[in-house]
């Protein structure tokens, strides 16, 4: 691989990640109800997922839908259900506890491969999940700076749904997941519209709606879909990070909002990102030592 393909597939990974973390940012500003906010996100978020398809495929777009089978259709299920956990999670806890214990999903991906596909369970992978455990107890023990039950359920279900997806990911690698995204979008289109009231946003809150759907979500998709081939799984991991450090920060730092996480949810979250880290380098490390010579 040459380090200019690499290089790119660093810069749209982390591009994705600084583009999510703006999620928390966005919503903060939107008046709306959780299930509006729902409607309209999976609307932008579709027709700009549909068009770069149908830019990128043309009319191969119909067969990758077909294709996608079960594991697909399971993989769209589970984006869709952290999509709009997040939305609601935000009406009942802070940023920073959604996404310092979101990012605890790869170890949590790792267990579930371990069960499921039988990957091989290392000390270091075991110690690093008790490790997130601790940051995710300390994370939630503040019930002040946490949010309520629901806040703190809902944002476990994120980490499950992501953790749940990156296997499924894994276990069908010969499936293209974009449309799997897309299938995600039409679901919060479908449950949004049924539980929202989508014509009672007005101009300014649609604009910041479009940015929570096509930019936020549809292009940060694209941008972590079309990078993540580029570069070694480890470092997509680690990128991604990005997401869970910059995302509390925005609202931490934003004039009118000042959300401080909380000290115990700094010290938790902190847990959980090192365990990720010391987890994801040890594995590419190891992967580093047995890969084979290149002659």
């Amino acid at each position: 691989m040459s380090w200019s393909v690499h290089a790119r597939g660093v810069a749209m990974v982390a591009g994705a990640a600084a583009v999510w973390s703006t999620g928390g940012l966005i919503v903060r500003h939107v008046d709306a109800d959780p299930w509006t906010i729902v409607f309209w996100r999976g609307v932008f978020a579709a027709l700009t997922l549909l068009l770069y398809l149908a830019v990128r495929d043309g009319r191969n777009m119909l067969a990758l839908f077909r294709n996608l089978g079960w594991g697909g259709l399971a993989v769209g299920i589970c984006f869709g259900t952290a999509s709009t956990s997040f939305i609601i999670a935000l009406q009942h806890t802070s940023v920073a506890t959604i996404l310092f214990l979101q990012s605890a999903a790869p170890l949590v991906a790792g267990v579930l491969a371990w069960l499921w596909l039988g990957e091989r369970m290392t000390w270091i992978k075991i110690a690093a999940m008790l490790l997130a455990l601790a940051g995710v107890v300390i994370t939630v023990s503040d019930e002040e700076a946490s949010g309520d039950f629901l806040g703190i359920a809902l944002s476990l279900l994120i980490m499950v749904s992501f953790a749940f997806a990156t296997v499924l990911v894994r276990r069908f690698s010969h499936v293209r997941m974009t449309p799997a995204t897309c299938l995600s979008a039409f679901w919060l289109i479908a449950i949004g519209g049924s539980l929202g009231a989508p014509a009672s946003v007005d101009g300014t809150e649609l604009v910041l709606l479009f940015l929570f759907g096509a930019c936020q979500l549809g292009i940060g998709f694209i941008l972590f879909t079309t990078g993540a081939r580029l570069i070694p799984a480890g470092q997509t991991i680690l990128l991604s990070l990005l997401e869970s450090i910059m995302a509390p920060l925005w609202v931490w730092i934003w004039p009118t909002l000042h959300e401080y996480p909380g000290d115990r949810a700094l010290i938790g979250g902190a847990l959980v990102i090192a365990a990720v880290i010391w987890n994801t380098v040890a594995e590419m490390g190891q992967a580093k030592r047995i890969a084979p010579p290149v002659e």
